[in-house]
């Protein structure tokens, strides 16, 4: 996002929050509320007419592009309509996924049956959606950060334990590339949060070897997922052979 595109934005949030209509703001800067939308629509606010519209609305330019440099922020997270917009739309997740990872436009026809005419609608749907920036020349630009994630129990992650997830474990895992571990034992507190943390550090490599081979061919490069996890558990079968089944323990962080 330009510096310009980002400020004009800023404008319009702070305009939304003051709960300001363009119609408002024109009568205040005694214009009509076409040549409000115009101006924001455009983006071609000379520097006196940006301290007259941030004026009206109580705040001053620097504020306004703090503002803006706040939302110019990589993105760690989507909200929630985000991703309800990526869920109704197969494409549109599926566009995402391989954006995040590094996939350029001429890997995705080449690789997918989406069209470019219909891959840059797309594209553009997910400018809109503020999750890329498509530049001149077509060129996408990544809003997302290098630590990206969906979000905790949010309407991805959901669709993931429900479909996902299922198809990811039903396998064997003894073909060429894959590899499980299970292991269950008793552990204290204290080391279940030490795995905690060496699990965060096993996912930080696996996104720093993803990063390090961003810039080798398609060809050489293979579709890759893993899941990381634990808990403390025990399998039901064994609970009901218990005297009491309450006395199972429960884990406390304190």
């Amino acid at each position: 996002m330009s510096d310009a595109r980002a400020i004009v934005d800023a404008l319009k949030q702070v305009l939304r929050s003051a709960g300001m209509t363009y119609r408002e703001l024109g009568e205040q800067l005694e214009l009509s509320e076409a040549s409000i939308k115009r101006l924001f629509s455009t983006g071609r606010f000379t520097l006196q007419r940006l301290d007259q519209v941030c004026d009206a609305l109580g705040i001053g330019v620097a504020d306004l592009i703090e503002i803006a440099a706040r939302e110019k922020e990589p993105i760690t997270e989507l909200t929630e309509e985000q991703e309800r917009q990526l869920l109704a739309h197969p494409k549109l997740l599926l566009l995402t996924y391989l954006i995040v990872n590094n996939w350029q436009p001429n890997e995705i026809t080449a690789t997918f049956a989406i069209e470019r005419n219909e891959m840059m609608q797309l594209l553009y749907r997910l400018n809109r959606l503020r999750i890329i920036e498509v530049q001149p020349g077509d060129r996408i630009r990544k809003l997302t950060a290098r630590n990206f994630s969906w979000r905790k129990s949010g309407p991805v992650q959901r669709f993931f334990h429900q479909k996902v997830q299922t198809e990811f474990f039903s396998s064997r895992f003894d073909k060429p590339g894959e590899h499980m571990r299970f292991a269950g034992g008793m552990l204290s507190r204290h080391s279940v949060l030490a795995l905690h943390r060496r699990i965060n550090a096993l996912a930080r490599e696996f996104d720093d070897l993803c990063q390090s081979d961003a810039a080798l061919p398609m060809s050489q490069k293979y579709g890759v997922s893993t899941v990381l996890a634990v808990r403390p558990w025990e399998f039901s079968g064994f609970t009901k052979l218990r005297r009491d089944a309450s006395s199972r323990k429960t884990f406390e962080l304190g």
